[in-house]
This record gives C-alpha cells, sequence and structure tokens, in this order.
C-alpha cells in the first residue's frame, strides 16, 4: 500500500499523537484539516496559517463590524434549523391530514434530524479538506431548496424528500456553529461565545413552537416552510461575505504550486461516509415508533464494518484514529448524545403534555418551552460569563450539574398528571432548562481539555455530531416508547370504555387520529367527556413513561462522564514520561 506521501494523501495521518501519548511539536497540523503534501510533514493547514494568533486569541482575527456581522448571520442561520425541531410538534395534526398520513407523523420531524445527524461528520470533514467557508453556500443551497419543496408537497412522500434535503443542509448549519466560535474566539471569550450559539438554538426551538402554533391556523402550513427560503439564502449570503479571506483555501501550495480540486476530493474517505451514514440512518429508522429488527441488526454489521474501514483501509479517515482512540472523548460524547436525548424529551412532549393534558391552546402550549429555553440560553451565559474563564479541566463541576438535570427529569415524570399545578410544572421545566444550559457549556470546554491539541477541530465537530443524534434519539426513542404506550392506553380504555373484546372500525381511526394529534383531545369536538378522560389519561402515561426513560438514561450519562476522566493529554504523556524515568 502506497503511504500518504506517495500516494499526495494530504491529510495528516492523526493516529500519531495521542496513540503515541506525546504532544506534537509546535507546528503540527491541526485536526485533518487540508494540508497539502504539507500534511505529511505535519504542518497546519494553509487557512490556519493566514493568521498570526496570540497563545489564547482567536485563530482568525475579525474587526468589530465583521464580527457583528458574522454572529447575527449565524444567529439567523441557527434559529431557522432550530426552529424545525419543534415547530412540527404543534401543525404535525393539520398536516397529517393535508397529507393523508395521520398516523405518520412522527417522522415529519424524525427524517429531518436523521439526514442532519447522519451527513454532520461528512460535512465536518469536507470543511476540513475545503475550509470552512467553502461549505456556507452549498449547506444554504441544500437548505433553501429543501424548504421550498416541503412547501409545494402534496403527498407524504414529497414531504418527506424536501424534509430529508432540509436536514442536509441543516447539518451544515450545525458544523457552522462550532467551527466559527472555535475559530474566531479567543479562549477567555468561548465560553460566553457557546453560550450564544446554544441561546440561539434554544431561541429557535421555543420560538418555533409558538409561532407555528399561532400561525398555522391563520396563514397555513406551507408559508411556514417557504418563507425560510428566501431568509436562508440572504443570511447565508451575508455568512459567506461576512468571514474573512484567510478561511478561505488557498488556491496555492506552500510551494507555490497549484492544489487541484481532484487532489483534494480524493482525500475524502468515501468509504467510511458512506459506512457512518448508513450505520446511522439504519439504526435512528429501527428505532422510529415500532422496533425493527432487521435494520437494527443491519446496523450493527455497518458499525463493524465502518470500524474494519477506518482502521485498516482509510489512509485518512473521516474520524481520525487518534478521537476513536481516545477514551475521554468517546466517552464525553456518549455522554452529551444522552443528555441531548433526553433533553430532547422535554423539549418534544411538554407543548404535547400541555395541548393533550391541560387543555392549553397551541400557541400557550408551544409558549411554554421560552421558559425552559430561557433558562437554557441564561445558565450557559451565566456560567460563560461566571466561572468558564479559562481551559482546562472542569470534571466536578460538569459532574454537578448532570446531577441537577437529572433530578429535573425524574422530577417532571412524578408530576406529570392532570391534576398538576401548571406554575409548578412550568417551573421545573425552567429549572432543567438552566441545568441543562451549564451541563452543555462545561461539556465543550470539558471536551477540548481532555482532546489532543491536533485533533481539536475534529473532536468539538464531533460533539457536534453527537449533539445532533440526539436530537435525533429522542424524537426516534422517545416517539417510539410514546407512541406505544399511548396506543395501548388508548386501545385499553376504549376496550373498557365500549365494553367489547376488541375495538370497531370507528374507535381503531379514533385511535390513529389520536395518535397524530394530540389537539384533538380538547379541540375540534371530537370525543365525548368520557373518550377525552380515556385521552387525556393515555397522553399522560405516555410522557410520563418517556420521562421516567430519561431520568434513567440521564443516570448513564453521568456514569460515561465520569468514566472519560479529567486528565489531558498532556498531563498523561508527562505522568507516563515519569514512569519511564523512574
Amino acid at each position: 500500500m502506497a503511504t500518504a506521501r506517495s500516494t499526495g494523501a494530504e491529510l495528516l495521518p492523526e493516529h500519531t499523537a495521542l496513540l503515541a501519548g506525546h504532544e506534537p511539536h509546535p507546528g503540527e497540523a491541526s485536526s485533518g484539516t487540508w494540508t497539502d503534501d504539507a500534511g505529511a510533514q505535519g504542518r497546519e493547514p494553509l487557512w490556519r496559517q493566514t493568521a498570526a494568533r496570540a497563545p489564547d486569541g482567536p485563530n482568525h482575527a475579525v474587526g468589530f463590524a465583521r464580527g457583528v456581522a458574522v454572529g447575527f448571520n449565524l444567529f439567523v442561520l441557527i434559529f431557522i434549523h432550530s426552529t424545525n425541531m419543534s415547530g412540527l410538534t404543534m401543525i404535525q395534526g393539520p398536516l397529517a391530514n393535508d397529507l393523508n398520513a395521520p398516523t405518520l407523523a412522527m417522522w415529519f420531524t424524525t427524517s429531518y434530524l436523521i439526514s442532519m445527524s447522519s451527513l454532520t461528520p461528512l460535512v465536518g470533514r469536507l470543511a476540513a479538506i475545503f475550509s470552512p467557508r467553502a461549505v456556507v453556500l452549498p449547506s444554504i443551497a441544500l437548505f433553501a431548496l429543501g424548504s421550498l419543496s416541503a412547501s409545494q408537497a402534496r403527498s407524504f412522500g414529497a414531504f418527506l424528500m424536501g424534509r430529508i434535503v432540509m436536514g442536509a443542509g441543516a447539518a451544515g448549519i450545525v458544523v457552522m456553529a462550532v467551527v466559527f466560535v472555535i475559530e474566531l474566539t479567543g479562549k477567555r471569550s468561548r465560553g460566553v461565545m457557546i453560550g450564544f450559539v446554544n441561546a440561539a438554538f434554544t431561541m429557535g426551538v421555543s420560538v418555533g413552537a409558538a409561532v407555528y402554533g399561532v400561525l398555522q391556523p391563520v396563514v397555513g402550513w406551507r408559508p411556514l416552510f417557504w418563507f425560510q427560503t428566501p431568509l436562508a439564502v440572504i443570511a447565508g449570503t451575508g455568512l459567506y461575505l461576512s468571514l474573512p479571506d484567510s478561511m478561505s483555501s488557498p488556491s496555492t501550495d506552500q510551494d507555490g504550486k497549484a492544489t487541484p480540486l481532484s487532489r483534494k476530493l480524493a482525500s475524502i474517505d468515501y468509504l467510511g461516509a458512506i459506512l457512518l451514514t448508513l450505520t446511522i440512518v439504519l439504526f435512528l429508522y429501527s428505532l422510529a415508533g415500532d422496533i425493527h429488527p432487521v435494520p437494527l441488526i443491519l446496523s450493527a454489521f455497518s458499525l463493524l464494518a465502518f470500524v474494519i474501514a477506518e482502521f485498516r483501509l482509510a489512509s485518512n479517515p473521516i474520524i481520525p484514529l487518534s478521537v476513536l482512540s481516545s477514551r475521554g472523548v468517546l466517552l464525553s460524547c456518549i455522554a452529551q448524545l444522552g443528555l441531548l436525548t433526553a433533553r430532547w424529551s422535554i423539549l418534544f412532549y411538554t407543548p404535547v403534555f400541555m395541548l393533550a393534558v391541560r387543555a392549553a391552546p397551541a400557541a400557550a402550549a408551544g409558549s411554554v418551552l421560552i421558559a425552559t429555553n430561557l433558562g437554557f440560553s441564561l445558565g450557559g451565559l451565566a456560567i460563560g460569563w461566571l466561572h468558564i474563564r479559562r481551559a482546562g479541566s472542569y470534571y466536578s463541576a460538569q459532574l454537578l450539574s448532570l446531577a441537577s438535570v437529572t433530578l429535573t427529569i425524574a422530577f417532571l415524570a412524578a408530576i406529570s398528571r392532570p391534576n398538576t399545578p401548571s406554575f409548578i410544572f412550568v417551573a421545573i421545566v425552567c429549572l432543567n432548562g438552566i441545568a441543562t444550559g451549564i451541563s452543555l457549556n462545561y461539556a465543550l470546554v470539558h471536551l477540548l481539555h481532555l482532546s489532543h491539541p491536533s485533533t481539536e477541530y475534529v473532536t468539538t465537530s464531533l460533539l457536534a455530531t453527537f449533539r445532533g443524534f440526539g436530537g435525533s434519539f429522542g424524537t426516534s426513542l422517545g416517539g417510539g416508547i410514546f407512541y406505544r404506550v399511548l396506543r395501548d392506553r388508548l386501545v385499553d380504555g376504549f376496550l373498557a370504555l365500549d365494553g367489547t373484546p376488541e375495538l370497531g372500525s370507528a374507535r381503531r381511526k379514533l385511535v390513529d387520529r389520536l395518535l397524530g394529534s394530540p389537539d384533538l383531545v380538547w379541540h375540534g369536538d371530537v370525543l365525548a367527556p368520557r373518550e377525552r378522560h380515556v385521552a387525556v389519561d393515555g397522553y399522560a402515561d405516555a410522557i410520563k413513561a418517556v420521562w421516567q426513560a430519561a431520568a434513567v438514561l440521564a443516570l448513564l450519562v453521568i456514569a460515561a462522564q465520569a468514566a472519560a476522566g479529567w486528565t489531558s493529554p498532556r498531563e498523561e504523556a508527562e505522568r507516563r514520561h515519569h514512569e519511564d524515568e523512574e
């Protein structure tokens, strides 16, 4: 097999630093970024060499006006993207009826999140090869095209295809949110900037649910999608033009020779990208709704093939071997996956609880998310300003914040009853947001501490990927539990109400409608009082089951994060060096 140098393999073989347990010398390449032939010599990527950096300063310096422009346009893109995560919860009933898919409503959000999560690693690698600036316009084009297609869909399949294309564009937005914070901010201000990014995500989630619930009865659901197209195009173009030229891949390498596009394309780990994407899609699909054993088994084989390909075949793996071999990084990412899965179960089913159990109007049900997401934003910003003022380990603080998240979820499960006072429910939801916002900030900074400097870029992108998985897992796993429990409760309740051994055709149709439309419980004059009692209890039990599972998952998150440890690669290398000397 040819070596990286002989084939022009242009990316740094990152398996050296962590596996060997030593720090790279100053100037060694950074985390899988495009380095041309210099990659084999261990130099930094060209697009990161263009700006001189202070030790604690940003990788790319920008002026105040340019920084505001970058921040504003990125905020708009993150905001639009995150509205698509929660907004459909409030309009899935009318949308499902228009598309004649009352039992398939969960796929409206799940398809978007699966597409986004499965493509984020590939987009991250493309950003590393072609530069982060190069992925902005293609990502925005996909998002805009997908939203326009979804707005014009006349069938469930056409709408789902539009959502999948939107998700592909959203993968680029997620990567941008992480990369630009790392590249354009210094270490002292990074905690606050992370808080602002998280605030943009959470504001979109909260406002999306409320606005979709208010506007859908007035304008219908189609304008809610096509209106995103011009907003995304304007914000994406503004972001691209605002980024410094130093974030673009140069047209020549360090020897002054032109870098051919074919050479960059050849450096992509296509097999790894395909296998990783296939693994994620199969796994999430297998857990969506009812358990599908065949895709679940196939996802295990696909994962095995991916690991073999990355370790044995790929010269430039899509996930570097040093990252795959780092216990601290992988366990931290897994912990974030579990945390975000639990968090999204709160975000998705809080409006449903208010709508179906508490009889709140659609707008009021969606606005409950404002409380938890306001807490999320304030928690992240406050801890970034008050505590995260340095690089280093935040091990104890992170575990304490995770314990707080677990307690709030467990308490929510305990009070998810029809007679719980609304102010208590909203207060606990808000506290959950505060604890989660704090924990996410600690997680990123602690992950940077656990990462080798040469893989910092990739590990942060990987963290974003696992966080994206959380949204998919929250809808897939949570949706599976929710729909199974709700169907069982509705069937049992109507059987007891009718006094018959099995449901008639009218009852089966009613169960299907209630599964896809929580607003029918109290609105639309569909249910008689006794039927409504069955539906309310069914929704309360189903949501309680989801949150009980989320609380158990949060306990596992604490265990995973605790096992990740607090020792940085530099400290580990020094320890081994002292042991060798002794």
